[in-house]
């Protein structure tokens, strides 16, 4: 196949459309920013497309809660074409606002139906699309903005985590501490291989419980985890921005290190690139 299309989700507040894009670009797609609206009207189809990405901002000025409101307008609106982009197994990741809207909506942890009520644009199926975890306010009650060690997790099923040992991303939000519905839920997120990256020290190590964990976990999040997936692996989520370490430069100590070429964050849009061009063959 040529170059994988995808679709850049934009509109009402998000601003790293344009990253973004550039980020699939140098991975090898072919990305296009489509504003909300005009998927709504199929002027173009989601199913058009061969990867779905919602970028991060501040989508509706993060009114109610981060995320919620454009999770809702997309539940209303566009809930039966992710269904199907889901059933046939189309990429899909949500970064930082992204993700708030990926949860919130519940597409993640769970998977979107395999069918859905006829013209109602809902899912049919019970307990489809039903929030199972959040993401919110910060534990050190503020923004965050800040770079973080992250450890890729071994038994993850996620495809745009793959060989990920260590990367070192930036963070930037003031609602970013995950929380699973319940104990039952993280441990099944555990059994399922559903989480992808967890906040680390330098080293790779744990960064400790409690307030001893921060910044190493920036947020308070619960079994410090960072960014989870589907249980097919091909959806995916994650606080922090892979799409602002594109390049060896944008490292804060980028001199100091010497570094040059690419940065970390490539790997997890060519992970997905990568993914789609060999199912395709």
């Amino acid at each position: 196949m040529g170059k994988p299309r995808i679709a850049i989700i934009t509109g009402y507040g998000i601003n790293s459309d344009n990253e973004l894009a550039h980020s699939f670009a140098l991975a090898g797609g072919d990305p296009r920013r489509v504003h909300i609206n005009d998927l709504i009207a199929r002027k173009p189809a989601l199913s058009e497309f061969d990867i779905i990405a919602v970028p991060g901002g501040f989508s509706f000025g993060d009114h109610i809660a981060s995320g919620r409101v454009f999770a809702n307008k997309l539940k209303h609106s566009l809930a039966e074409d992710l269904a199907k982009a889901a059933d046939r197994k189309i990429p899909m990741i949500g970064i930082c606002n992204g993700f708030q809207v990926l949860v919130k909506l519940g597409i993640l942890p769970g998977a979107a139906p395999a069918t859905v009520a006829q013209g109602t644009g809902e899912p049919a199926a019970s307990g489809a699309f039903v929030q199972t975890t959040t993401l919110t306010y910060n534990d050190s009650g503020r923004f965050e903005d800040r770079w973080c060690h992250l450890s890729g997790v071994p038994a993850s099923k996620s495809i745009w985590t793959r060989g990920i040992e260590r990367i070192y991303l930036p963070i930037r939000h003031g609602e970013g501490k995950f929380i699973p519905k319940d104990a039952e839920t993280l441990a099944a997120l555990k059994r399922n291989g559903q989480i992808s990256l967890r906040y680390c020290t330098s080293a790779g190590e744990d960064p400790g419980e409690g307030q001893a964990a921060y910044p190493l976990n920036p947020n308070g999040s619960v079994d410090h985890v960072a960014g989870i997936s589907s249980s097919d692996g091909l959806i995916f989520g994650l606080m922090p921005h892979p799409e602002a370490h594109m390049l060896a430069t944008n490292h804060p100590q980028w001199q100091k290190l010497g570094l040059k070429g690419e940065g970390e964050g490539i790997r997890i849009f060519r992970n997905a690139v990568d993914y789609v061009r060999g199912s395709a063959l």
